[in-house]
């Protein structure tokens, strides 16, 4: 062990993160620096001070990192990470929701609107069956919802005629939610926000309910995020921001680094520790990230160095055309496996900027035989079958949901038209009434033949029996057999053979309907821990309870455990995985960085550039840096071994264009005789700092 790390294994910049508990915290963790490792090890150290473990919250932005930081915390803490609240911003926002959404008129089981049912509103509200158009304004509404804004401010500050049709359309939108008791992904920010914001009893009640919070990749925040934390943290700060400001890449989906920048101006007492040594990646790959990175504007100038050796130098890979480049890929992968001490598949992965691109490695991994998976396909929640069965559990928590009413009572068909459903949509909106309150009007035979109506209610009550034996069935034996039961009774297997031209399709999609079950009987039985952090406890839960949590999961993590497989995956998705060997493919200018659509600078008349030139460059600036932190996040998620790839030609629509590499490659500065950082003198340097700081800490003590 290095004289560097002390006996719990920190080193000497870790240890000051977690020691400091008294005041706003923000560790920048370069990539590899051990950021998890600080998170859990700053949990116990806060539990050891004597805080109570339920006071303690752990913000992350995915289920799989939230059950990761989960697991991490059990090893180290023991039962007590048990009652840590350890969820994504989305699930801690359902958690505020449940307890105090009654004050913004919603009831404890509201419903969460996946972006299919908020297309299907947004479809209607505009009256088009176009759904590229649909999907553009669905778009543009969630990032006004992530910038903080309403309807009527969207309207207020609309640019254009398309936006100002747009900002009508949110207000349409925004009503449907209310009456249907429904959110969307974005206010399960949104809502608590103004919740902390405008009611200051549970404003008061949250600070007082956190005692410290810890929030990971707090580069990914988005404005409204960091509202959302500077209310539930209060005057007093208690929290610890987690991030690197070199790793934020997803401006486009409104993360944004002025979250980093206001910090300081917010909570002037801010401590900043810097994470530097990284333990993931040699020398070698180091430097070249570094290099790439260099000419980003720093908030906070850091410079990674590994103890991990000089290693192999970064392979840079020229090929003729995609196809080319993929033969070269697997040739290298198969060389690497043969000579390296890597064996398994599982420590190669293929990363490149868009999806589209996989498909001539896809080709040439099946040739050669080499098994692989693709991150960030299509998740298992996405699948029709799998939306069908949740679109019941949601009707069974709240029966005000009409687009889940609408898939229930059609997957499978129960014999009820689309011109009843239709008659029963213009019955519920003339009166202001859920398509399920409808359902039992008094009034409804006025609209409807007695046949009709027989048939909905027949639904009706088989839909209020389900949901009294849900609420009722506890623990996983129970709840398979209800499953069971429930499948039979709707005939659903008989519905995918139906809807299938082949057998085996309807075969695997029954089994992935039957995976799904067991995996809902598990959460039942508390075998599996409830990833959406709504709640912590491993004690069985009813049918019922483990239902309300379900439109917050949106990977099955379980799915992909020990499979020995090659990843190919985009950079985005790639964020916060390693592997041994990384191939960087697509490295062409137009790629990476993405087409930068640089505007010509015109000149007002007194030869200065005009307000628009400077705005339009100034966003091309912005992209290129997001494009550079993009390349750099696949620099380093290589721990061993690196090439990176471009092609001389590659494919536009029908036509080859010629491919030039990306300049990029040129700023990882491979071929020039770099000055090889020592990490030994590094350590000796921060040795040296931190005895200085300790020593001048002492002398102020002893003034005292």
């Amino acid at each position: 062990m290095s004289a560097a790390h002390s006996i719990s294994g920190l080193n000497l910049a870790q240890q000051e993160a977690v020691n400091y508990m008294h005041g706003p915290c923000l560790v920048l963790a370069g990539a590899g620096s051990g950021k998890t490792r600080v998170i859990t090890h700053k949990i116990a150290r806060l539990i050891q001070t004597g805080m109570p473990a339920e006071r303690i919250a752990a913000i992350t932005f995915t289920n799989k990192a939230a059950s990761e930081m989960r697991e991490r915390a059990k090893s180290l803490i023991g039962r007590a990470a048990g009652e840590v609240l350890i969820c994504t911003f989305h699930a801690l926002g359902v958690r505020l929701m449940r307890q105090d959404g009654a004050v913004l008129g919603l009831k404890p089981q509201f419903s969460i609107l996946d972006a299919d049912d908020v297309l299907g509103i947004l479809k209607e509200c505009g009256a088009t069956t176009d759904a590229a158009t649909a999907r553009q304004w669905q778009w543009t509404i969630s990032l006004w919802k992530n910038m903080g804004l309403n309807a009527e401010a969207a309207l207020a500050q609309a640019k254009d005629e398309n936006e100002r049709h747009i900002a009508v359309l949110m207000a349409r939108y925004e009503e449907r939610l209310t009456a249907y008791q429904s959110v969307d992904f974005d206010d399960l920010i949104g809502l608590p926000l103004k919740l902390l914001r405008d009611f200051p009893e549970v404003r008061e009640k949250w600070q007082k309910q956190l005692g410290h919070v810890l929030v990971d990749e707090y580069q990914d925040t988005n404005a409204t995020q960091y509202e959302v934390l500077k209310y539930l943290v209060g005057e007093r700060g208690r929290f610890t921001a987690v991030g690197d400001d070199d790793q934020s890449i997803y401006g486009w989906r409104g993360a944004t680094l002025d979250n980093l920048k206001k910090l300081p101006l917010d909570f002037p007492k801010l401590k900043v520790v810097k994470l530097e040594q990284n333990y993931r990646s040699t020398s070698a790959i180091l430097r070249a990230a570094n290099n790439v990175i260099g000419p980003n504007p720093k908030l906070f100038p850091k410079t990674l160095f590994s103890e991990l050796g000089e290693g192999e130098p970064v392979r840079v890979v020229d090929a003729d055309h995609e196809e080319h480049e993929a033969e070269r890929a697997v040739a290298r992968i198969l060389g690497l496996r043969a000579n390296s001490q890597h064996k398994e598949w599982r420590d190669f992965a293929i990363l490149y900027r868009a999806n589209h691109m996989a498909k001539p490695f896809e080709k040439a991994l099946r040739r050669a035989q080499v098994p692989y998976k693709v991150s960030g396909g299509q998740s298992f929640f996405d699948r029709a079958e799998i939306k069908d069965l949740c679109a019941w559990f949601r009707l069974w928590v709240n029966n005000d949901d009409d687009p889940a009413f609408l898939r229930a009572i059609t997957s499978p068909k129960r014999g009820i038209g689309h011109q009843t459903l239709q008659t029963l949509g213009e019955f519920a909106s003339r009166y202001k009434l859920s398509l399920f309150a409808a359902l039992f009007s008094h009034s409804l035979p006025s609209v409807l033949n007695a046949r009709a109506v027989g048939s909905l209610h027949e639904f009706g009550r088989f839909l209020n029996d389900q949901e009294y034996r849900a609420r009722h069935t506890h623990g996983a034996e129970e709840a398979r057999a209800f499953l069971t039961d429930w499948l039979k009774d709707i005939a659903y297997e008989q519905h995918l053979h139906e809807g299938e031209d082949n057998d085996k399709a309807a075969a695997a999609r029954w089994t992935n309907v039957l995976e799904f079950c067991d995996w809902m009987a598990g959460r039942c039985g508390g075998q599996i821990d409830d990833a959406a952090g709504v709640s912590t406890s491993n004690a069985t839960k009813s049918l019922l309870e483990v239902a309300q949590t379900i439109s917050l999961l949106s990977t099955l993590s379980e799915r992909e455990k020990d499979q020995d497989v090659l990843t190919l995956s985009t950079l985005h998705a790639s964020k916060g995985l390693e592997w041994p060997h990384v191939m960087l493919v697509g490295v062409n200018e137009g790629l990476l960085p993405f087409k930068l659509d640089e505007a010509p600078a015109r000149e007002d008349g007194d030869g200065a550039e005009s307000p628009a030139a400077e705005s339009a460059r100034a966003s091309t600036q912005q992209r290129l840096e997001e494009e550079r932190r993009l390349m750099y996040v696949g620099i380093t998620r290589a721990r061993t071994t690196l090439a990176v790839s471009w092609t001389r030609r590659r494919k536009k629509g029908r036509e080859m264009v010629p491919g030039k590499p990306s300049r990029f490659i040129e700023e990882m500065a491979l071929d020039k005789t770099t000055t090889k950082e020592d990490p030994r003198e590094k350590l000796r340097a921060l040795r040296a700092e931190f005895a200085q700081k300790a020593q001048a800490a002492a002398a102020s003590a002893a003034k005292l």
